[in-house]
């Protein structure tokens, strides 16, 4: 198998850092982590950051640009193929939290509620604006323009970044319980095969990065309607005593 070697530094350095950061946060605030979940989105988005300024380097270092990277084409985009990967992620996204809900606790649909826990009004409406944008840009960039693309044979190409792709999850938001590390894991190990093999396959990334972006911009409106309306959070605790 080759690949390049900076692969096995990058591939696995999100999830580093998420455990780095929440650690940090729980000792510094003196808080346990599962009192600290709900400013995940604001830990997420600096993290997306980080990484797109690491990807940004290791492009200028390679005399590259993010573009060219992710293989980004110009060409004329059919709505209809947009609108269809789009339903397609949200299908294979929405159905692995489904099951690894039911595989992980029993229930069918079970949500976490920390998800979509409220922060302030403010931060929620900035929510919807930077952590849908730096999410599609750093993930896709990493696990995909980076990940995929440095792996041969193709099934290297699509299993190894699909799995760090879906283990990163387990970190966000990073809660030191089995059980919830793996229900996370197994939520977006579908959704990320499925995303690597499709850019294997050529599939425009364009799509799959819209696609992404859909999926993000639910979870912040989710936020902040529970931001907005903490009653509507709280029948959701209820809900799932």
């Amino acid at each position: 198998m080759k690949c390049n070697q900076k692969i096995w530094f990058l591939l696995p350095m999100r999830c580093l850092m998420f455990l780095a950061a929440f650690s940090l946060c729980s000792i510094f605030t003196r808080r346990r982590l599962i009192d600290i979940t709900h400013w995940w989105t604001m830990l997420a988005s600096l993290i997306n950051i980080i990484t797109i300024v690491v990807l940004w380097t290791i492009c200028k270092h390679n005399n590259t640009t993010y573009r060219e990277m992710i293989r980004y084409d110009k060409g004329q985009k059919s709505i209809f193929k947009r609108f269809l990967v789009m339903i397609l992620m949200l299908f294979v996204g929405i159905g692995g939290m489904y099951f690894a809900g039911w595989i992980c606790y029993g229930e069918f649909p079970y949500l976490a509620p920390m998800m979509i826990a409220p922060i302030p009004p403010y931060l929620a409406v900035l929510n919807i604006f930077i952590l849908p944008l730096t999410t599609t840009l750093a993930e896709d960039g990493i696990y995909l323009g980076y990940g995929v693309n440095s792996f041969t044979p193709k099934w290297a190409a699509v299993l190894l970044p699909a799995f760090f792709y879906a283990l990163q999850h387990s970190f966000i938001p990073t809660i030191l319980d089995v059980q919830f590390m793996i229900y996370r894991f197994l939520s977006f190990l579908p959704l990320t095969i499925w995303i690597c093999f499709r850019y294997a396959k050529g599939s425009s990334v364009s799509y799959i990065m819209t696609g992404h972006w859909i999926l993000n911009i639910a979870t912040t409106i989710q936020i902040a309607v529970t931001s907005f309306y903490p009653e509507a959070y709280m029948m959701l605790i209820q809900q799932q005593e």
